[in-house]
């Protein structure tokens, strides 16, 4: 059986080119050179009920947007396709599909009953002429119907890549309006196309760092709402916050769930130093992590919760360590000219993404969990605090342009260095973190 493969993200770590062989299976391989996005059609899903023609259109734009967005995939437009697909079980003229080069063609139908929305599709390989698994459906509603596009974008890139998607997943961060010198920041989630925005808070006190929970229900961030810097928790659904550090000898900042979601790690300033404590939500017991005279902040969870990646002063510059979730004996990991900071692990547990400052500019970039194989994949004035997609494949982070003004707005790229894109917002935007999928 002739089928799409893929492998996406090899163990060394090599940019890719990406062969298409259509004299057998066709394959996705990243060896060294430039990758080809792989051509592919998706015509109108097709209407089968009264009231659902207007979204049938709509959700076969946002899931040619979502494949053709990673950079991976090339949309042929409607105006060079020959078939039509009027019926969703009418067999498919792959002759045709392959006379325009599609490599690969998703077609579904769409069903509307007052609210409640049903969505059915298809992955073909065309040169092959075959069906790549077996045709899926979702269900849900009419307002939730980008969620839906979003999920079938899910599905198709999986089917295709061998990896799991990241469309159906919100990103939260610091939206930011005003002038420089009278900004204002308020906690704002939307989708990860930038749909759907939702504020979370109001602009009366500066916020930051805001930091999902293990379910994407919850969210932490820092606020400055009693003049210092303290932790708070605001639940999405119904946006009631309420503090979880409130010492009024201590500032607390740089929270990070644990991978359970039942504790918080964070970094708390006694005295002028700072340190790494864990707060077990439920008591609000606290448990030091590390005592010393250097600063400890920005602490990231592995994901299987054993291991903490953090930045540290203590061999005199900023750098990243990492220890046991309890605490104990550190190792530095990074060696590299520059000042380290902003670790957050990969959800697949093999790369630690960062911020690097060196010769006057800013990076994004990997390492190895061991600080093996680092690569800069981004430079520019100011580039920092990237977060991960929930499939280990792209990285937001923030960057801020250079001028008076300084506006600050969010940027993606994928973990090979390519695809640099700017993330649509409303206004200017800092501190994003991303969610599972939903």
């Amino acid at each position: 059986m002739i089928r799409l493969l893929a492998t996406l993200l090899m163990a060394s770590m090599m940019l890719g080119q990406m062969a298409l062989a259509q004299n057998g299976p066709l394959r996705i391989e990243i060896t060294e050179g430039v990758i080809e996005p792989l051509p592919f059609a998706v015509p109108d899903f097709v209407a089968e009920s009264q009231g659902s023609n207007q979204i049938s259109k709509d959700l076969s734009r946002v899931i040619a947007e979502d494949l053709s967005g990673t950079g991976l995939f090339r949309e042929i437009p409607a105006s060079a396709h020959i078939s039509t697909i009027t019926h969703f079980g009418s067999p498919v003229q792959f002759a045709d599909w392959k006379a325009i080069n599609a490599q690969a063609l998703v077609t579904g139908g769409v069903t509307v009953s007052g609210n409640n929305l049903e969505v059915k599709f298809r992955v073909w390989d065309v040169f092959a002429g075959q069906e790549l698994g077996n045709g899926l459906r979702f269900k849900g509603t009419v307002d939730g119907w980008r969620r839906m596009a979003h999920k079938v974008a899910d599905a198709v890139y999986s089917r295709i890549t061998g990896e799991g998607g990241y469309f159906d997943s919100r990103v939260v961060y610091v939206s930011e309006t005003g002038p420089k010198n009278d900004r204002k920041k308020r906690l704002a989630i939307m989708d990860y196309d930038g749909a759907n925005l939702q504020y979370l808070t109001d602009s009366s006190a500066i916020v930051l760092a805001p930091r999902f929970s293990p379910t994407g229900d919850r969210v932490l961030y820092t606020s400055y709402e009693t003049g210092f810097p303290q932790i708070y928790v605001v639940d999405v659904g119904s946006v009631r916050k309420k503090a979880l550090s409130n010492d009024t000898g201590s500032m607390s900042f740089a929270p990070r769930f644990s991978p359970d979601g039942k504790s918080v790690l964070m970094s708390v300033t006694e005295g002028g130093n700072a340190d790494l404590f864990r707060m077990d939500i439920a008591s609000g017991k606290r448990q030091r992590l590390t005592n010393g005279p250097s600063i400890e902040t920005a602490p990231s969870y592995s994901p299987d919760g054993s291991k903490i990646v953090f930045e540290s002063d203590r061999s005199g510059t900023q750098q990243l360590y990492i220890m046991g979730s309890n605490g104990g004996e550190a190792t530095r990991i990074s060696f590299g000219q520059g000042r380290y900071g902003t670790p957050v692990w990969s959800p697949r547990g093999d790369l630690i993404a960062f911020t690097k400052q060196n010769k006057g500019r800013f990076h994004i970039g990997v390492m190895r969990t061991d600080g093996s194989d680092e690569r800069l994949l981004t430079s520019s004035f100011l580039d920092e605090g990237p977060t991960w997609a929930p499939n280990g494949r792209v990285i937001m982070f923030t960057r801020e342009t250079r001028g008076a003004e300084g506006v600050s707005v969010l940027y993606s790229v994928d973990v090979s260095g390519r695809n640099l894109k700017r993330v649509r917002l409303n206004g200017g935007g800092s501190d994003p973190s991303w969610s599972p999928l939903q």
